[in-house]
């Protein structure tokens, strides 16, 4: 049976104990109905995994004991930076989860012309934590000890002012490269737009701004298959997918 693996937000040390969050607890205890004795994998972002095993559950909370730390050397060694036009519905969890599984190491929500969500305030606050907590259950089902980033979400204008050293580019179906006309990069700045794609002024604003126009092939992919598919053929490219 393969080991379940839980986030804890705080320092892990071994030798002592520790209450899981909330969350991690009622999964553990009322959802998976683990009892003590069983063996937990916890990850606090460090880049580490911790051996656990429950000592204590109780309707409320779940009390482990942490017995040993290793390494986890699962990050691939091309960063990848995402700014994803936000989408409706589930599309934007969808491409999120699949990101960090295929191993991005941040990731920014941009707000586009075409893309029809209006968030702002508290709503915009929680679909932040949402995503963020995506982000982590993506972590834990794939084996990542490290957490990529989920910054707050801007306009395109504002993400493409930033500054960078990382090789950007853009996904755009009338480009004439391809990630195979690249040349090998290690950190790479990657926009994506919503559903239904830039607009000509915001292809033209981030070519302004030295972004490098990329196509995927001849056929039009739904944003949040081009997500997956980019960051595929770069892993693939550049990477550690074999």
């Amino acid at each position: 049976m393969r080991t379940v693996r839980i986030y804890h937000p705080e320092p892990i040390q071994v030798g002592t104990t520790l209450l899981l969050a909330e969350d991690a607890a009622n999964h553990v205890g009322r959802v998976l109905r683990m009892q003590n004795g069983q063996p937990l994998q916890l990850f606090n972002g460090d880049g580490n995994n911790y051996t656990a095993i429950i000592t204590e559950v109780s309707k409320k909370q779940v009390q482990v004991r942490i017995d040993n730390v290793a390494a986890n050397p699962v990050e691939s060694p091309l960063r990848i930076h995402l700014g994803q036009g936000i989408s409706r519905g589930d599309r934007m969890d969808f491409a999120i989860q699949k990101a960090v599984e295929l191993g991005v190491t941040e990731i920014t929500p941009l707000f586009t012309e075409r893309c029809g969500v209006k968030l702002d305030g508290e709503r915009l606050a929680k679909r932040n934590e949402q995503w963020q907590k995506i982000a982590i259950s993506a972590c834990e089902q794939s084996g990542r000890s490290v957490v990529p980033t989920v910054h707050p979400a801007i306009s395109l204008a504002h993400w493409l002012a930033q500054p960078t050293k990382e090789l950007a580019l853009t996904l755009d179906p009338r480009a004439s490269a391809t990630i195979k006309t690249l040349a090998p990069a290690a950190a790479i700045r990657l926009v994506i737009g919503p559903e239904g794609g830039f607009t000509d002024y915001e292809v033209a604003i981030t070519a302004t701004a030295g972004f490098n126009g990329i196509q995927l092939g001849p056929r039009i992919l739904r944003t949040e298959t081009a997500a997956l598919t980019a960051i595929s053929a770069l892993q693939l490219q550049f990477g550690d997918l074999a």
